[in-house]
């Protein structure tokens, strides 16, 4: 059986809006096994981007236990999530977040140093990079002197900085024409062959079915199934029976929240 290197047990996220209690999220189970494409799937509103936060430990769950690399993440201090986060796992967000005075080298460089690398190993690493997305004549651009495309490879690279096992990428072909999207998606297949785990947030079910492993569709906060793919068809996995997700709520709320 593959390893489990991120897990969300019964996870639950709720907002308090004044009087009212928004639930992002209800009832939430999702296993990320070792070397697996995963799509998280759903439109507009079905919780899906805080599901990334959560997935990603970017965030706190309200209730339930979130897990990376078998550490529950509410148990660590900030700067030791930080470290475990920054070696694990590779962002690539829709709106590439490039530092726009930084160059494309700079950019990818930044995640090294916060796990203590050398200038030199930073700068040979970046440049490695750069050249694997095939924009090594471009590592002294900034990011306003490339076009989309080319920002999205430059945030792909800056993902795999630091070599992590999991990437995990926002609507990574939301904001490119079919052409780039097409040579994006090539690229997270390849490293998924390679062995890394690709985590993909889209809203896109023709996208997810050419490319996951296994696909979790959202719905209003909840998972409303989970199917993986076996040979060429797809098999649906049974879902548990979610609890009340009133019982208890306040309690929970202001634990999380003193």
């Amino acid at each position: 059986m593959a390893k489990i290197i991120i897990e969300l047990k019964n996870v639950a996220k709720h907002y308090e809006m004044g009087d009212n209690i928004v639930k992002a999220l209800d009832c939430i189970d999702i296993a990320i096994e070792q070397g697996d494409f995963v799509a998280i799937m759903g439109p507009s509103g079905s919780g899906k981007s805080t599901g990334m936060n959560l997935i990603g430990s970017l965030d706190l769950a309200t209730k339930g236990n979130i897990y990376l690399d078998g550490h529950d993440i509410e148990f660590l201090e900030e700067s030791e999530l930080a470290q475990i986060r920054g070696k694990k796992i590779g962002f690539i967000f829709q709106q590439f977040n490039l530092i726009p005075n930084l160059t494309a080298k700079e950019n990818i460089m930044l995640p090294m140093l916060f796990q203590g690398k050398e200038e030199w190993e930073r700068e040979e690493k970046a440049e490695e990079l750069l050249k694997l997305v095939e924009l090594g004549e471009r590592m002294d651009h900034y990011p306003g002197q490339l076009s989309g495309g080319q920002q999205q490879r430059v945030a792909i690279a800056r993902a795999l900085a630091n070599d992590p096992e999991v990437i995990l990428a926002d609507e990574p072909t939301g904001n490119l024409d079919t052409k780039t999207g097409e040579m994006v998606m090539e690229f997270l297949n390849k490293l998924n062959d390679e062995g890394k785990t690709i985590i993909m947030v889209t809203h896109n079910p023709d996208l997810a079915k050419k490319h996951a492993k296994t696909i979790y569709s959202m719905i209003d906060g909840k998972v409303e199934s989970v199917e993986k793919k076996s040979g060429d068809k797809w098999k649906k996995i049974p879902q548990k029976e979610c609890p009340d997700s009133n019982a208890d709520l306040n309690s929970v709320l202001n634990s999380r929240l003193s």
